[in-house]
């Protein structure tokens, strides 16, 4: 399986605040020198590589000139798959439908962190985006703050928490609620879907409610991650964090 490659200080420094014995090698720019001393000092403890290189072997070594003069390459990290036996009990749960693009994905996480997400769900199959170097790259560190795990049944893992979750579908239709009438007296699964298509039937349906995000109506939507951002500012707000 492909390591992982973490661009960027913001995305290297969570990686080594949360797995940090999972880093195998780090190279940097002469001008981050001093942001990577305490990473370097980590490998060196580990006896693992670390090197200084020049602008065009590390966008090499990156895949991208998107690399914020830092690149960690790590042991890859597979979200883990849903068992609601050993499922820890969370606040609150952000589950993923559709969501293809890997950009979508690490803009969701990264305001998912910002929001104190505990765990992100995604699940699995054709157009649902995995963690990819994109997808770090964008999160600027938010992935690897939330617990990931992953289904191949939505639907049915959403009917699952029912026990002891209120699962919300965000949706732009007329009967949702709008989010300020939410009732909190349980954690929240919240779910949201593609920017396209939206969530699907199956999904919708295995939900208990269903919200909106009102808005003037110039336009019809927002961005996917924009409209999740509104959706856990909206639930932080409400729960006083």
């Amino acid at each position: 399986m492909k390591a992982d490659t973490i661009c960027g200080p913001r995305a290297v420094e969570a990686l080594f605040a949360r797995r940090p014995d999972e880093v195998q090698r780090l190279f940097y720019l002469e001008s981050l020198t001093r942001l990577a001393g305490p990473h370097c000092a980590v490998l060196a403890r580990a006896r693992k590589p670390y090197r200084l290189v020049e602008a065009a072997e590390l966008e090499t070594i990156a895949g991208t000139p998107h690399h914020g003069g830092i690149v960690a390459v790590a042991k890859p990290r597979v979200p883990v798959i849903l068992d609601m036996a050993k499922l820890q009990r969370y606040r609150l749960i952000l589950a993923l439908d559709g969501i293809g693009n890997p950009h979508n994905l690490g803009a969701i996480a990264r305001s998912a962190a910002f929001f104190d997400v505990q765990a992100l769900l995604i699940g699995e199959g054709p157009g649902n985006a995995m963690p990819s170097d994109a997808a770090y790259r964008t999160a600027e560190g938010g992935l690897e703050w939330l617990d990931l795990y992953r289904t191949r049944d939505l639907p049915r893992a959403l009917r699952l928490f029912d026990a002891h979750y209120t699962t919300v579908a965000a949706t732009l239709t007329d009967t949702a609620a709008p989010l300020a009438d939410l009732p909190r007296d349980r954690s929240i699964v919240l779910v949201v879907g593609n920017e396209e298509t939206g969530l699907s039937a199956p999904v919708v349906e295995a939900c208990r409610r269903q919200v909106r995000i009102t808005g003037s109506g110039r336009v019809q939507s927002l961005n996917v991650a924009q409209a999740t951002s509104v959706l856990l500012a909206g639930l932080a707000a409400s729960s006083g964090t």
